[in-house]
């Protein structure tokens, strides 16, 4: 399932291809033929993430809420670029000019094939979901803009220029700005969207008030927004922290660098379109986070491999029905 670095990354590609275009909506596959109507010839006003959660606004306050879930896609086409600049593993953060001419155009792994510098805008075809990649059509394919839509394309979105394809959402639906307004009530704060200051008291709260493991806590949607499983391995072992721990248990300060680190992992993920939560790599450990996932998480996947500090196996279970990695030793 996307975490919430690919949510905002997608709600950049809205903010820089179709806000302020007139948008023509339609639903291909047919299940979203009514929705498709209520904002079809509409301009879209705003394009914005809450953890997981996109929202698009139309004038008249009219809402597009989707929620991609673990099978969810959006297809770009037509004259698009990244919406982040450089992003992927030439955008990563400390990269020298020889580790980006190095690296990959791609680096594949699951959930992370993130986007090379694309540049200027150009004709492309280009995936956002957990996984990221992108192809240039060929001059005939240029022709015939806008492409057929490819597979059970739940909406449409098309403008002059660029058009957006969805496909396998958990949620796709049309709300006014109250509707909206209830949906984000009900999520916990995302440090790209909330006051940094008050985002931390809100989760400081939320988990001080729960006699229920930090592991799980952190994946509650209504406790902190957009974290997943990645990113809740990573966060609890960089604090080294036991993930069956108490959140009414915790310190408050401990709570408070789970926050922090969250804002700082986000941003990075944003920037860069890849969950790189290894900190101080050497030049050689960078060159090879850069190219290969299994070498820039310190626990996820890591089940039966010795710990990076400490050399215990990472243990890897089953928590409400998730993978929860974490080092016996590390973090206790």
């Amino acid at each position: 399932m996307p975490e919430g670095h690919s949510v905002h990354r997608i709600a950049r590609q809205f903010g820089r291809h179709f806000v302020g275009e007139r948008i023509s909506a339609s639903s291909p596959q047919g299940r979203f033929a009514e929705g498709a109507s209520l904002i079809d010839g509409r301009v879209m006003t705003d394009a914005k993430a809450v953890g997981k959660q996109m929202f698009l606004e139309f004038d008249d306050a009219v809402w597009l809420r989707v929620h991609l879930g673990i099978y969810g896609a959006w297809d770009f086409s037509g004259a698009v670029a990244s919406a982040a600049g450089r992003m992927g593993q030439t955008g990563m953060r400390g990269a020298s000019d020889d580790d980006v001419a190095a690296a990959p155009t791609t680096v594949v792994g699951a959930h992370e094939e993130s986007l090379a510098s694309i540049g200027a805008p150009r004709r492309t075809r280009l995936r956002m979901a957990e996984q990221e990649s992108e192809s240039a059509l060929d001059d005939a394919a240029l022709e015939g803009f806008p492409p057929e839509p490819i597979g059970a394309v739940r909406v449409r979105l098309l403008t002059e220029r660029a058009v957006a394809d969805l496909r396998g959402p958990t949620a796709c639906e049309v709300l006014d700005a109250a509707g909206v307004q209830q949906v984000i009530d009900k999520l916990g704060p995302d440090p790209l969207i909330d006051d940094a200051d008050a985002g931390e008291e809100r989760m400081l709260a939320r988990i001080r008030r729960r006699r229920v493991p930090i592991g799980l806590l952190l994946m509650d949607q209504s406790v902190v927004s957009g974290i997943g499983n990645v990113y809740r391995a990573e966060i609890l072992f960089r604090a080294r922290l036991d993930p069956h721990a108490l959140g009414a248990n915790l310190p408050e300060d401990v709570i408070r660098g789970l926050w922090r680190d969250w804002r700082y992992l986000l941003g990075v993920g944003v920037d860069t379109g890849q969950m790189l939560t290894m900190d101080g790599l050497d030049e050689e450990a960078r060159r090879l986070a850069l190219r290969n996932r299994a070498d820039r998480h310190w626990v996820y996947k890591r089940e039966g491999l010795p710990c990076r500090v400490c050399g215990t196996h990472i243990v890897m279970e089953i928590a409400a029905g998730r993978k929860l990695y974490y080092c016996p030793s590390c973090q206790v």
